[in-house]
């Protein structure tokens, strides 16, 4: 058995059987600023489904995320309640500096380190349900489960994730649905509407205890359009509606459900990016093939994008430690890098990051490392994430609504290792490994 499924089962075996607990549904929206919707009015957006679930419930003012503000780490922490430094995902794309992985993922839940609230449910006798939730490929402990998976984008990747869905799930779905596997796959806003009426359907058949979902086009449209752009807007306010169908629909078949929408982190306007393997490439810090341009060796390099973490090949290796150092205080003293500051180690660990990293950049807003052949070029996207989770424009979101949830309650800023076990309450389960606290 897997060890983070047998942790879960060992706390659920620690506990008495509590009393009736309500099933959650979590919704995230990929990339929601907080502000878009308690500020909704003053920022023109309309999201009346998304501000029924405000007003009748407890919110944030704004979730302090992981180290980097990316999707992946801070959806697994969502799940856990712990930093990336003891889950296990690091970033979105894993370390691979010599591109044999061709740029893939963390998309594989064998690599969360912890157990997770699928882990605490599947090991309570209930079940959990996913769709679309970053890193579950694979994962045991949901019992319905369509995973987020893709590597080309296309119908070939389409035919690998019918064969990772849970056996015999997607018939049945499809056909009380009339949404296909395909309709649910991309980031476009139609496809977020597909989503909610699949999930729709989960509930109708299968009733999980636990359903996570995740909704990705809003952050499309920001890094598209930018944050707050005319697009981004109508993006957001297609979002709120498949949310209220979903939610109706599930309340329908489930009358107890608490609705939890959370987002993984906020996003900022996009100017600049920089190169920052060339610089490592001209220090001597890594070799690139002059025809391919591919690394073909290396002693440290820069892994990220708005923030980037420097990896060193061995850690204990003084010269080279001292060699990137001296490139790191040349390329953070000019003011034409957009460099805002640099971690070590030490600070590394005390924000939760991957202990991969010998230091890290955090750009300036508006700047972020990129691949262009010139050291500094224009951006190629209107908006991006993952600056340090200091940067107030990178607060993630938080809402609840339900019963036993309280109601009318403004929480102000809250800790994102904080949300696990606040749903684990109230789905009571037991779950002793998460860092957080449960929020009411």
């Amino acid at each position: 058995m897997n060890l983070r499924i047998t942790l879960a089962a060992l706390a659920a075996l620690a506990l008495p059987v509590l009393a009736h607990a309500a099933p959650v549904l979590m919704i995230s929206i990929d990339g929601m600023r907080p502000a878009d919707v308690i500020e909704a009015d003053q920022r023109g957006f309309t999201v009346p489904n998304l501000k029924k679930i405000m007003v009748g419930g407890t919110w944030s003012a704004g979730v302090r995320n992981s180290l980097p503000t990316v999707t992946y780490p801070n959806h697994t922490t969502l799940i856990t309640g712990v930093w990336p430094a003891r889950h296990g995902i690091a970033n979105n794309a894993t370390f691979d500096p010599l591109g044999t992985n061709m740029g893939g993922w963390y998309l594989y839940s064998e690599d969360i380190k912890v157990p997770t609230l699928w882990d605490a449910v599947h090991a309570s006798g209930a079940k959990a349900a996913s769709l679309g939730w970053p890193v579950s490929v694979g994962d045991r402990s949901i019992d319905y489960n369509v995973p987020e998976y893709w590597r080309a984008k296309n119908a070939e990747d389409l035919k690998l994730v019918r064969q990772l869905c849970t056996p015999g799930l997607l018939a049945a779905v499809e056909k009380k649905s009339g949404v296909t596997l395909a309709d649910t796959f991309g980031e476009d806003p139609k496809v977020d509407v597909a989503k909610a009426k699949f999930a729709a359907a989960v509930y109708q058949l299968m009733k999980p205890q636990f359903y996570t979902v995740h909704l990705a086009a809003l952050d499309e449209s920001e890094h598209l359009f930018g944050p707050g752009s005319a697009q981004a807007k109508a993006t957001l306010q297609t979002v709120d509606g498949a949310v209220g169908e979903l939610v109706a629909a599930a309340r329908k078949a489930e009358p107890d459900l608490v609705v939890v929408v959370v987002s993984d982190h906020g996003f900022n306007a996009l100017e600049h990016q920089v190169n920052l393997v060339g610089d490592f490439v001209d220090a001597g810090l890594a070799v690139r093939d002059p025809k391919s341009k591919k690394i073909t060796s290396w002693d440290a390099m820069p892994w990220g994008g708005a923030s980037a973490a420097i990896v060193l090949r061995d850690p204990k290796d003084e010269a080279v430690k001292a060699k990137v150092k001296a490139l790191l205080d040349k390329l953070a003293a000019d003011p034409a890098n957009g460099i805002n500051r640099i971690a070590d180690a030490d600070e590394i660990a005390r924000m939760g990051g991957t202990p991969m990293a010998s230091w890290w950049i955090d750009f300036k807003l508006g700047y972020a490392m990129g691949g262009s052949t010139t050291h500094i070029s224009a951006a190629t996207q209107r908006g991006t994430h993952g600056w340090f989770p200091e940067h107030p424009e990178m607060r993630a979101s938080f809402f609840a609504e339900g019963p036993g949830i309280p109601k009318g309650k403004a929480l102000g800023e809250i800790d994102q290792r904080d949300i696990a076990p606040t749903v684990a309450k109230v789905l009571k389960v037991p779950f002793p490994s998460a860092d957080g606290k449960p929020l009411f």
